[in-house]
């Protein structure tokens, strides 16, 4: 349990709070092809993107599995594949070798640029006054001199990311401190993820999961073409069934649950804790986690570590 919010968490929910993004993958994918291809090896409308747009978007399996996630952004030489830590390396490899005589470049960009993230409900007003513009739709992005703006949320909160020469990251944090962004540490952005339910691949995600049960809608299309992993979707779609769904939850208790707790119906096993924080603001524990599909409604009470759970809503945001 903490004693005291952790640095950066009030700022984080009240005001602009900036905190450093650049171990996230950064994959730049060129080529004549570079559309086609990825639009073929994930679950959204790629090939559909036009400069200065994005999406969010699942890299499957064969056999449907999820291999990572990604906020895919459009730019006009590039496609920028923006991903967990834990993905970089493999997302590259598994796109990699399905290049066969595709006009497809993949750089690992990491070493060369870097990522600043300005998230809090005044972090337009911060980003505003930096003099950068203030993308508007979720994903869309702008250039920025030998920057990129996206409209990007770690936390659920309203939330932006600044794409970065790593020559300037030094001058750019000076500069969003200056615009009255305060440092918000890694636990401070772990519990506001939490608190607004925003689920985290490596954690709530992985390998183990079909697409649907995570029931992140929006990395999802059904209306494109073939694309790996896309016969087992289908079929779960055809089907209406998952054995299990994430969801958003509500712990009585002021120490979180550790990941991989049982979550009971009474006595019997219902799901899982994926991740747990506590919220100082708001006197609990929220988490996210796995539950059979006939207890993911929201208001279904629950037990964790025999403290009382509560569904609060029936999907992560």
């Amino acid at each position: 349990m903490l004693t005291s919010p952790p640095s950066g968490y009030e700022s984080l929910r009240e005001g602009a709070a900036w905190f450093d993004l650049s171990n996230r993958g950064r994959i730049a994918a060129r080529g004549e092809d570079r559309a086609r291809l990825l639009h073929a090896m994930s679950t959204n409308q790629v090939e559909a993107l036009k400069p200065g747009e994005g999406c969010y978007a699942f890299f499957l399996t064969a056999q449907g599995r999820i291999t990572s996630d990604a906020n895919v952004l459009c730019l006009a030489d590039q496609i920028l594949i923006d991903t967990e830590p834990e993905t970089a390396d493999s997302l590259t490899a598994h796109i990699g070798k399905h290049i066969i005589a595709d006009d497809v470049t993949l750089e690992d960009v990491r070493g060369t640029t870097c990522v600043i993230a300005i998230e809090g409900p005044r972090a337009a007003e911060a980003l505003a006054a930096l003099g950068a513009p203030v993308p508007q739709a979720a994903f869309a992005h702008c250039p920025w001199a030998d920057r990129v703006v996206a409209a990007l949320s770690a936390t659920g909160q309203p939330g932006y990311r600044i794409f970065a020469p790593t020559t300037g990251k030094a001058a750019l944090i000076a500069q969003v401190e200056s615009a009255g962004a305060t440092a918000a540490s890694s636990e401070a952005v772990h519990i506001v993820r939490l608190e607004n339910g925003r689920p985290r691949y490596g954690e709530d995600i992985s390998m183990a999961n079909l697409a649907q049960e995570t029931q992140l809608d929006t990395a999802l299309s059904f209306n494109k073409g073939c694309y790996l992993g896309q016969e087992i979707v289908e079929r779960v779609r055809s089907r209406g069934h998952v054995n299990r769904l994430l969801v958003r939850l509500a712990i009585e208790r002021s120490d979180p649950p550790a990941p991989g707790a049982a979550i009971l119906s009474g006595a019997a096993t219902a799901g899982a804790i994926t991740s747990a924080a506590f919220s100082p603001a708001l006197g609990r524990a929220f988490a996210l986690g796995y539950v059979r599909p006939d207890l993911a409604s929201k208001g279904t009470l629950l037990d964790v570590d025999g403290c009382r759970a509560e569904v609060i809503a029936s999907r992560p945001d």
